[in-house]
């Protein structure tokens, strides 16, 4: 409760946060139930991948009293709904819904009953479980009864003939043993699994829907991380013929054995393959680790202690689920090494091209300095030819004028004039050859 002195002060503070009010408030999102014993606990996960919460909202109307339910109640991705004589609860997570109905055990199916068939003392409507829209993913009926603890073998016997005379995992809860829970993990024709926890008489609600919440959930990110162990063992045939393939291109990379473009063209599409591969998979992947850790969590806050030759739950976990982690995690290291692998193999290539690259870069550059050395060589002819052929017409005009000038009567002898003027043009036309010269080189 707030007290007077909170709720009369409202301008204490500067203005929130949009999400400080909603993040704060996710550590009541999902309150763990409060259970009287005896009670029988209805557990129903469904995948709802294409799933809307109208779709769920919908078949939760069909409880009876809850045709007015609106979809806003939905939106924090948590209901508890009170009916008479059960209590069903609706929660919404990114991958599945869960659904888990709690209501009274009868007396006939408690501790002491052989093998007890249960689903028919649910008191829900008719075809509303196997009208959960959605795909079961995991069942579970969860049996919670009153025994005395003080004598754990014998309730261990009673509790191997409450679930069939099957081999059992059992574990005693929490340091002070305030509760024994067994069950087998075998999953039954109609499709749930059992759960049996058996607490001391007078056990508060608080405890038995906390101890409830643990193993359910257990249950339940059990099978979520398992989900990434057939994409794992899918991948495996894949990333083998990758690694071949791999090798076998490094292998002519080393010989020579094929051009670089051809190589080159096999290493993009490998590399585009072994991303394709990473990207489908990894949410599931890193999805698979979240979820083990979530299970080593819950299974941490049992504080388990086991009951001679029997395995505890925990035990039980971590020799069949470590496994398919383990399958996981190698998958996810050897997609990591093959990409880091074609990588360098790439830049092998690469520095390959780039030193074939530079090699006929430098002998082009080679040609093209031969032959600017055979062009100036050219040019150099060619001016000379120029020279001699402007010096030979400006002689020929030279002479052309000197007979004018005997004609016109001047005293000169045209052959000895154009005789004498031939060194003086040679040099005016080298000299006006060099001075263009000079010019162009200067501008460039």
């Amino acid at each position: 409760m707030y007290s007077s002195i909170d709720s009369g002060l409202t301008d204490l503070l500067p203005d929130n946060d949009p999400q400080r009010v909603l993040l704060h408030n996710e550590v009541h999102a999902r309150p763990s139930q409060r259970i009287r014993l005896p009670a029988l606990v209805v557990y129903v996960v469904v995948i709802n991948e294409g799933i809307t919460r109208e779709q769920e909202c919908e078949h939760l109307r069909r409880l009876p009293g809850q045709q007015t339910l609106m979809l806003e109640q939905l939106q924090s991705n948590f209901l508890r709904l009170r009916l008479q004589g059960f209590t069903v609860r609706w929660e919404r997570h990114s991958e599945f819904t869960r659904y888990s109905v709690v209501q009274n055990l009868p007396e006939i199916a408690q501790l002491g009953a052989t093998d007890p068939e249960l689903l028919s003392y649910v008191t829900l409507p008719r075809d509303w479980l196997a009208e959960i829209p959605g795909r079961t993913f995991a069942a579970v009926k969860l049996a919670m009864v009153c025994g005395d603890l003080n004598q754990p073998e014998e309730l261990l016997l009673q509790a191997r003939k409450w679930l069939g005379g099957n081999p059992v995992v059992a574990s005693l809860i929490g340091r002070e043993r305030h509760s024994l829970a067994v069950t087998d993990f075998m999953l039954r024709p109609s499709g749930f699994e059992r759960i049996l926890v058996i607490m001391p008489a007078g056990s508060s609600e608080t405890r038995a829907g906390r101890v409830s919440q643990r193993l359910l959930e257990i249950e339940t990110y059990r099978l979520m991380a398992l989900r990434g162990l057939p994409v794992a063992k899918r991948l495996f045939p894949e990333l083998t013929s990758a690694e071949q393939q791999l090798a076998d291109i490094t292998a002519r990379l080393e010989n020579k054995a094929a051009s670089d473009q051809e190589l080159l063209d096999t290493l993009i599409a490998l590399a585009a393959r072994i991303e394709r591969a990473t990207v489908q998979h990894a949410y599931r992947f890193a999805a698979t680790q979240a979820y083990n850790k979530l299970v080593t969590q819950r299974i941490a806050e049992l504080r388990e202690q086991a009951i001679p030759g029997t395995q505890t739950i925990g035990e039980f976990m971590q020799r069949r689920l470590s496994p398919a982690i383990a399958t996981v995690e190698a998958t996810v290291q050897r997609m990591s090494y093959l990409s880091a692998r074609v990588s360098r193999a790439s830049a092998l290539l690469r520095t390959r091209v780039d030193i074939l690259t530079e090699a006929q870069n430098q002998q082009l550059l080679e040609k093209l300095t031969r032959g600017q050395e055979l062009q100036l060589r050219l040019q150099s002819t060619v001016e000379g030819l120029s020279i001699a052929a402007i010096s030979y017409y400006v002689v020929s005009l030279l002479l052309y004028l000197a007979k004018a000038g005997k004609a016109a009567g001047l005293p000169i002898h045209p052959e000895l004039a154009a005789g004498v003027m031939i060194p003086v043009v040679l040099w005016a036309v080298w000299r006006a050859t060099r001075r263009i010269h000079d010019k162009f080189f200067k501008l460039h």
